[in-house]
């Protein structure tokens, strides 16, 4: 039956990544204007903007994505090295959601310390694994 549903699994892993990629690409730039915001009024935007972005999009597009992408998994069998690398990678841009939750957090609250030099740097930290990803993805080294 997943050999049947594969087209439209990997439609949703698709569509589902995408939309986790954007907002791991936009949530860190968000926190740049946080972290360089002179305004208390602009602070309490970006701190709605950041927690519905989170709640509303990245965590459900998250989900999405890995149950998606191991039902993939289920149905392509034994895919070799390179499908074990890419769930490395995949966990973690998780582990990178979840210091965004983190960060997020300590924005709304006032106790951050960071600047937005670091949440510029960190804003690269997706990019790298999505051209990892990508690169496993298409070119299926080691198996």
């Amino acid at each position: 039956m997943l050999a049947e549903l594969y087209p439209w699994l990997k439609w949703l892993h698709i569509v589902a990544l995408i939309s986790w990629m954007v907002g791991l690409f936009y949530l860190p730039r968000l926190f740049v204007y946080h972290a360089e915001a002179i305004s208390d009024d602009v602070r309490a935007t970006l701190s709605v903007m950041q927690a519905k972005l989170m709640k509303v999009i990245m965590t459900p597009a998250m989900l999405v994505t890995w149950l998606s992408g191991l039902a993939l998994v289920a149905s392509i069998g034994d895919a070799g090295l390179w499908i074990v690398l890419k769930i490395a990678c995949v966990l973690g841009l998780t582990g990178f959601h979840g210091v965004c939750g983190k960060w997020r957090k300590e924005l709304a609250a006032g106790s951050s310390t960071r600047t937005g030099k670091f949440f510029r740097m960190m804003n690269e930290v997706p990019t790298v694994f999505l051209v990892v990803i990508v690169g496993l993805v298409v070119f299926k080294p080691f198996g």
